[in-house]
């Protein structure tokens, strides 16, 4: 198991039945093995792309050249042209063993200037390399996905929380109507817009709040004469 992958980690790997169909039963018999081991499951279906991964909730494909062929490099890229705006997460991993191999390679990439990131592209050493590096890549960026959605959800919450906390505010600021009763106004209408424009009746029906509390709000937000009136407590 590569010790760079957490041992819970899971998602699911669909591989592209064409390529599965290229390559050597060994090889194949490897993916499984290295998938299983972190907790991948795999699907064969008639995909585009090589390889695409669902990872803590994004989809991320590859292109997967097990052995680059000098010959057959325009090919392979034109190939990842056409796919480069169907898939937002675009990787080129591609075995490049030889300098040889390495030097058509980055001739190829250079000679249609892709944008850097548009897609990436990865040339390793020799296939099982290659696999370990497709499946960090899936890895790293569904556990990306998953920070970012907590973190997003984490500031949801201050924010919701400092919104309750402005309409606490409001809202006992009218005469009588304490915290208690404020949480059973915000349970029930969710804003000031929506208490401001609800009847006394609905107020009844809709809190544990008593009439006369409930005729206080119903004024507040009417009678200007109301509200801007002196207390006295």
């Amino acid at each position: 198991m590569d010790p760079f992958l957490p041992s819970k980690s899971c998602g699911v790997c669909m591989m592209n039945t064409s390529w599965r169909e290229k390559q050597h039963p060994a090889f194949i018999s490897y993916i499984s093995s290295f998938l299983a081991a972190n907790s991948f499951r795999l699907n064969f279906l008639p995909i585009a792309p090589d390889f695409i991964f669902n990872s803590g909730g994004v989809s991320i494909a590859f292109i997967f050249e097990t052995c680059w062929d000098c010959e057959n490099g325009e090919i392979v890229l034109s190939r990842v042209e056409k796919l480069k705006n169907q898939f937002k997460h675009l990787y080129v991993v591609a075995a490049v063993p030889t300098r040889e191999q390495n030097d058509s390679f980055n001739q190829y990439y250079l000679k249609y200037s892709f944008e850097l990131g548009r897609p990436t592209f990865v040339p390793v050493r020799d296939p099982e390399m290659g696999f370990e590096k497709i499946v960090n890549i899936a890895y790293a960026r569904g556990a990306c996905k998953q920070r970012d959605a907590i973190s997003m959800m984490k500031t949801e919450r201050e924010r919701a929380t400092q919104c309750l906390d402005a309409f606490l505010h409001v809202v006992t600021a009218i005469p009588g109507i304490d915290n208690h009763d404020a949480n059973a106004l915000a349970q029930a209408f969710g804003s000031i817009e929506a208490i401001a424009q609800a009847s006394k009746g609905t107020i009844l029906e809709s809190t544990d709040l008593s009439s006369d509390k409930a005729e206080r709000i119903f004024r507040f937000f009417r009678d200007p004469q109301y509200y801007l009136s002196p207390r006295i407590h």
